[in-house]
Order: structure tokens, then C-alpha cells, then sequence
């Protein structure tokens, strides 16, 4: 068995190597984009597209895991670190600046 993560520190790089196919960091950025617009949308017209915030970024994320990247999602261990993560990674991908994080990992970008 592995042993536990005790640290953000030592956390994100293992974020990162969970997270090594362009292809899961790709469905990861589309339901944090739709997090984002859902929560534009409720907090505009209120109802139910509150709902949706987990259900998109949460369902993108694990669909990624399960069909892309074979692997169990961070979440499931790590909630809130995983949960900042994914807006830390997002965000360093939009910017442009995930790359070094992704090599300091040992993931080819």
C-alpha cells in the first residue's frame, strides 16, 4: 500500500503525474470551463443550474480517469487538495505556465 500524502507540496506533483495524458487534462479543462458557466448562469438566473457545478466538473474529471487515464480519481482520497488542484492546473494552463510544473512532475507535456 502506498503511503499517505501528508503535504500540498508533495501533493501537486502527484496531481500532475495522475493527470499525464494531454487528453485528461483536456476533459478536466472543459468541465472546469462549465463549472464556471453554470455557476455564471445560476448566479445570474438562479434555479436549478446550481446543480450542475459538481455534476460537470466532477463527471468530465472522472470520466477522464476512468476512460483515459485508467487510473482512481485523486478526489476520492485527497478531496479538497484535489479539488484546489484542478483550478491550480487549470488556470497555470491557461496562462501558459503549466509546462514547468508538468516537467518538475516528470510528465511530458
Amino acid at each position: 500500500m502506498a503511503r499517505a500524502i501528508t503535504s500540498y507540496r508533495d501533493f501537486w506533483p502527484y496531481y500532475l503525474r495522475e493527470h499525464a495524458r494531454p487528453a485528461t487534462r483536456a476533459m478536466h479543462y472543459a468541465g472546469t470551463i462549465l463549472t464556471f458557466w453554470f455557476l455564471f448562469l445560476a448566479l445570474g438566473a438562479g434555479g436549478w443550474w446550481w446543480a450542475l457545478v459538481p455534476i460537470a466538473g466532477y463527471g468530465f474529471a472522472w470520466a477522464a480517469h476512468f476512460g483515459v487515464e485508467k487510473n482512481r480519481p485523486a478526489t476520492f482520497t485527497y478531496p479538497l487538495w484535489s479539488l484546489f488542484s484542478d483550478y491550480r492546473m487549470f488556470f497555470l494552463w491557461l496562462f501558459g505556465r503549466l509546462g514547468p510544473h508538468l516537467k518538475a512532475a516528470g510528465v511530458a507535456a
